[in-house]
């Protein structure tokens, strides 16, 4: 009955005897609740050093590609300007080719052009001969 009384007053008595405010069960469910904050804390802790770490690597390895997507861009425009360097040589080719082929119908013509004027000279030595 007294412990009626001191329940109403708000008042209770825990396993020890010792006046407590709370409950029994309150108290009890308190102390579990914060045991559990506890490592709920120690936890998230843990939790946030782990993605600390998974954040650093994931930044080097955004740099590694960074630095890779820069050399395959370098690599890239250089293979364009090989490509644009041997389309130009090869121009310059086919104008030399052209040029030459030019020269050497001028050299056929004037080949025989002489060939022709050789034998004319040849015929015309061989009239004088006979006149003689």
């Amino acid at each position: 009955m007294a412990d009626e009384a001191l329940a109403k007053a708000g008042l209770h008595f825990d396993e020890l005897n010792k006046i407590r405010v709370l409950e029994p069960e309150v108290a009890q469910q308190t102390s579990e609740l914060k045991e559990d904050c506890k490592d709920f804390v120690e936890k998230i802790g843990d939790f946030q050093k782990i993605v600390g770490t998974f954040i650093e690597v994931v930044d080097n390895v955004a740099t590694e590609v960074e630095k890779e997507k820069m050399k395959a861009i370098g690599a890239r425009n250089l293979l364009k300007s090989i490509a644009k360097q041997r389309e130009s040589h090869q121009q310059q080719l086919r104008a030399l080719i052209t040029e030459k082929k030019m020269q050497l119908e001028r050299l056929r013509i004037q080949h025989d052009s002489l060939v022709k004027e050789e034998s004319e000279q040849n015929d015309f030595i061989e009239q004088l001969i006979l006149q003689k």
